[in-house]
């Protein structure tokens, strides 16, 4: 997980070294973040599906192997576009490790309150990961070049292959779902239409026919979801999921709460090092703060939820990213690093608290065979919250961050007012679905699959000898 995770972070340490070596644009640099997030959000509800059915371990074994190959490519890209590939292969190994590792822990540990401690331990993995990224992305970067970031996952998937051989237990889900191309097509036709259109918006223009296209595909794609899915017995994206409003509010919280985080790191590399003349690991250094901060809150607020509710993790983090943002638009390049520093604080502490209760309320109440569905559901929000945090932010700043000083800081003003508004998002989600209603619709959801369940293992059970 830490070296999956980290590969989101630790890229866009690198993004300047990359545009100087590569002689790549700011698209390119976007492409390159989001090649990757952009494949895992596409085929994280695939992967999840595929190891309840085929087997959660051995679906691990096969995404850390393709993971480690993409790895290698990366490192030996000779142009951004080569690159570009070898990121969406690296996601595609990806995809198989997410899910299926938050899937294992979830089965592994039934009980709620044990649950609630271990996800929280997970997150804090996944935080230290975001916050390990951009320091030993620096400290590679300056030392042994940017290629150096890639190269190195490959002895690290190596002992996780053997590892998991040794010490994860094979488990599969109790009622295998069916495979789903259709949906599969339509979840990666809108995904990639909207993302597309925004990332080249700004060289082609929103009223270019190309762009207008891409966005009335992914319109068509989304009608397409909500009139085929709900007719499968067992559809890709499991539409009645979203009966239960914590499990929609997670959903969305993770989309707001992790495009904040994307563009916010997105924008803060570049503006370390391009406008502030930073090196790669003095940037990276700059972002130790907000790791030491989602890795000793997430086991926290893990061990809070257990006990308590997700409503006081969730308004304090949409609250941090809200006040985070506001306080961001006043940076320019001569601000004292302690005010860039403590403001880096508040999307530590924002980041930290929300995981757990994201995944947490995606779990909760569902029966053992929906687990695989919804844990991949949200580790898919996440993903695509980051993959359009980085299209947008880049979006924004487009050129002035080859110009550097006041050209760039004046456009990400935008930047920090979009993340203000998902801060204010998250906070209002988090209010509305901790609420007693809220409870009882992912009740009445669970209980519904629970119903469906009955019903699948009522048809597939042999018939008694005598009416055979």
């Amino acid at each position: 997980m830490v070296v999956v995770v980290m590969d989101i972070s630790i890229v866009n340490v690198a993004l300047p070294a990359m545009r100087r070596d590569l002689h790549a644009s700011v698209t390119g640099l976007q492409w390159t973040v989001d090649a990757y997030t952009l494949v895992l959000a596409s085929f994280l509800l695939l992967a999840g599906s595929t190891a309840d059915r085929v087997g959660r371990r051995r679906i691990f074994q096969v995404g850390l192997a393709i993971f480690g190959l993409g790895s290698l490519l990366c490192s030996l890209a000779p142009s951004i576009g080569w690159l570009i590939a070898a990121r969406a292969l690296q996601a595609v190994g990806g995809t198989m490790l997410n899910p299926v590792a938050m899937a294992i822990v979830a089965t592994t540990f039934p009980d709620r309150a044990e649950r609630a401690r271990a996800i929280g331990v997970f997150s804090a993995i996944s935080g230290l990961s975001l916050g390990l990224g951009p320091i030993l992305g620096g400290a590679l970067v300056d030392g042994f070049g940017w290629r150096s970031i890639f190269w190195v996952n490959v002895p690290i998937v190596i002992v996780a292959i053997v590892c998991t051989a040794l010490f994860v237990p094979e488990s599969r889900a109790t009622r295998a779902r069916r495979f789903d191309p259709v949906g599969q097509s339509l979840v990666i036709l809108v995904l990639s239409s909207v993302v597309y259109a925004i990332i080249e918006s700004s060289s082609l223009g929103w009223t270019s026919p190309v762009i207008l296209g891409l966005l009335a595909v992914a319109v068509l794609g989304v009608l397409g979801i909500l009139g085929y899915e709900p007719r499968r017995v067992d559809p890709l994206l499991e539409l009645r999921l979203f009966r239960s409003v914590p499990f929609t509010s997670a959903i969305l919280i993770a989309v707001f709460a992790l495009c904040g985080f994307g563009a916010f790191l997105f924008v803060t590399t570049l503006y370390l090092q391009d406008v502030r003349g930073m090196s790669a690991l003095a940037a990276g250094l700059c972002l130790l703060p907000v790791g030491v901060l989602i890795v000793v809150l997430a086991p926290l607020t893990g061990r809070l939820i257990g006990t308590r509710r997700p409503r006081l993790p969730l308004v304090v983090s949409g609250a941090a990213l809200a006040l985070g943002g506001c306080a961001s638009i006043w940076l320019n390049p001569d601000t004292p690093l302690p005010a860039v520093l403590a403001i880096y604080l508040l999307f530590g502490i924002a980041q930290g608290t929300v995981n757990p209760p994201i995944t947490n309320s995606a779990v909760s109440g569902m029966p053992a065979s929906m687990t695989g569905v919804a844990t991949s559901l949200a580790s898919a929000g996440r993903h695509t919250g980051i993959t359009l945090g980085v299209a947008i932010s880049g979006t924004i700043v487009g050129s002035a961050s080859a110009r550097g000083g006041m050209a760039f800081t004046s456009a990400e003003h935008g930047v920090w007012w979009l993340v203000l508004g998902l801060g204010l998002g998250t906070l209002v989600l988090g209010l509305l679905s901790t609420g007693r209603w809220a409870m009882d619709s992912a009740r009445r959801a669970a209980e519904l699959f629970e119903e469906v369940d009955r019903g699948a293992d009522l048809r597939t059970a042999p018939a008694p000898a005598g009416r055979r």
